[in-house]
């Protein structure tokens, strides 16, 4: 949820791509005003939304727990492109299955797609035999972003502690010390690393490997599986590689290597691109794809923006629908590494009541869902209306979303 270069992106948007709000009404991005981060922005009208997804912070500063009352008004963090971030550090709470070590790894089954969710990750590309790791045995992992209140208050909020525990990172934070409190917490830690300010020429050519190896070697020190999930969304408004896709896979696989000559096989590579490419589709989406050997689990960002200021209701299965299809084809489980809906313009409950059903009859791949759980662009909370924070717990609840 980004505030990069808003209204640079927004003019380019009208100007080149000619957008209008029914063409993007299919994948409304954060070119939209975002009101919420008290900065410039334009009011979201018309074609200005063409991509969805993004998420919080930018700066390492910007990580302390923040009261739910306080404001997210103010500049954008000197990362250079998200509103400070309300991080959670984890907490007491339950564990979550997995988190706390055994084999979680799981080899996918061919077939055509779909499945049965007891198998964890079944069908995908026919005989691919990809080995996954991190798979729940039935169902899917819950996720949480912790933007709304304290991690303890969240919890007894929702009526458990989520599976996995999302976190932003700028390129120079060391992550896995938040990775360890998680993981001491019984959560299953997923790192969203965010190379702001950096030039992915230097990561590819090995001038920056020095942290590069820093954040290898204390990974592998952890001993237990996390999610990595590095440069989200590449394919929207975050053009972290300048939409260079090529030179973006390069930097992933430099990274991904070098974590492999550390022997930090616990890492597991999450690759979640924008549910649509800033143009409203997903004709480069792919482009950016590192490769089946460096990715363990595919993903996507993705929203329902509401009604309203020219965007569209989505539900759950509408947000997703286009690019679930290329990602089942590549055949690994899949991550919703950030998703929620606004209250305007639909029935906030009905759409988190819509959830696990459309999991489990028409994405069966998906094996993990994370909430993105701040008022930010939109009413984003679970706890927007009494409906939508009832709605809420019984989908985390729901036997499905408890592996």
């Amino acid at each position: 949820m980004g505030v990069l270069r808003r209204n640079q992106l927004v003019a380019w948007l009208s100007m080149v791509c000619g957008l209008t709000a029914s063409a993007c009404s299919s994948n409304p991005e954060r070119a939209s005003a975002h009101a919420s981060l008290g900065g410039a922005g334009s009011s979201g009208a018309g074609g200005a939304a063409a991509v969805q997804g993004g998420s919080g912070p930018g700066s390492a500063g910007a990580r302390a727990e923040v009261s739910p009352t306080e404001p997210m008004g103010g500049q954008a963090s000197a990362a250079g492109r998200r509103a400070p971030s309300r991080r959670g550090s984890g907490g007491a709470g339950s564990a979550a299955p997995s988190a706390a070590g055994g084999d979680s790894t799981m080899v996918m089954a061919g077939g055509a797609g779909a499945g049965s969710a007891a198998a964890g990750v079944s069908g995908g590309a026919a005989g691919s035999g990809v080995t996954a790791k991190l798979v729940p045995n039935q169902g899917a992992w819950l996720g949480e972003y912790y933007g709304n209140g304290s991690v303890a208050e969240t919890d007894m909020r929702i009526g458990r502690k989520p599976n996995l525990h999302l976190v932003y990172f700028a390129w120079n934070d060391d992550w896995t010390r938040s990775a360890a409190k998680d993981l001491e917490a019984g959560q299953i830690p997923l790192v969203n690393w965010e190379p702001a300010g950096i030039d992915f020429h230097d990561i590819a050519s090995g001038a920056l490997d020095d942290v590069i190896k820093a954040r290898a070697a204390g990974a592998k020190a952890l001993g237990k599986e996390l999610f990595l999930d590095f440069a989200a969304e590449m394919n929207g408004d975050e053009a972290w590689s300048g939409n260079d896709a090529a030179l973006y896979v390069m930097a992933y696989r430099h990274i991904h290597d070098l974590f492999v000559a550390a022997g930090a096989d616990n890492v597991v590579w999450a690759w979640c691109p924008n549910v649509t490419d800033t143009d409203g589709s997903n004709k480069s989406t792919l482009s950016y794809y590192p490769g089946d050997a460096y990715v363990d689990w595919t993903g996507v960002d993705g929203y329902n923006w509401g009604g309203g200021s020219g965007f569209a209701w989505q539900s759950f299965q509408e947000v997703f629908k286009d690019i679930y299809p290329l990602l089942a084809k590549i055949g690994k489980p899949i991550l919703i590494g950030e998703m929620a809906s606004d209250e305007t313009g639909g029935d906030k409950a009905a759409w988190i009541d819509g959830i696990v059903p459309t999991l489990q009859g028409e994405f069966p791949l998906i094996k993990g869902v994370v909430w993105f759980d701040v008022r930010k662009e939109r009413a984003w909370q679970i706890d927007s209306s009494v409906a939508t924070l009832s709605a809420y717990q019984r989908f985390a609840a729901d036997p499905y979303m408890n592996p």
